[in-house]
């Protein structure tokens, strides 16, 4: 009884041991919603609504704003910090033009 207790306990432990390698492998640090990581590909697509209604917080213009940053989040998978600027973080946010040459991005 005794021998089945302690590979029982061997067997938990182990199982513990290998959930906590796989999780820090996935970046998943018990962090799961501080979003300190700018860049490109640090979102996800379902994430881009939350963080556009951020950035586009502070506008009188939030409709386009909302609809553009959007589009652009979904292709970048990006959106910079704060409310304006700050865009150098995402280069494919930052790049994206317009046909007359202004930013697509806000």
């Amino acid at each position: 009884m005794a021998k089945f207790v302690a590979i029982f306990i061997f067997a938990l432990i182990a199982i513990s041991m290998l959930q906590t390698m796989v999780m820090a492998a996935h970046g998943q640090g018990g962090h799961h919603n501080d979003q300190k990581h700018y860049g490109p590909g640090s979102l996800k697509s379902f994430q881009c609504p939350s963080q556009c209604t951020r950035r586009c917080s502070k506008t009188q213009y939030h409709k386009p704003c909302m609809f553009f940053c959007q589009k652009c989040c979904k292709k970048c998978l990006c959106v910079p910090p704060g409310f304006y600027g700050n865009k150098q973080v995402c280069p494919c946010y930052n790049n994206w033009k317009t046909k007359e040459g202004g930013p697509k991005c806000p």
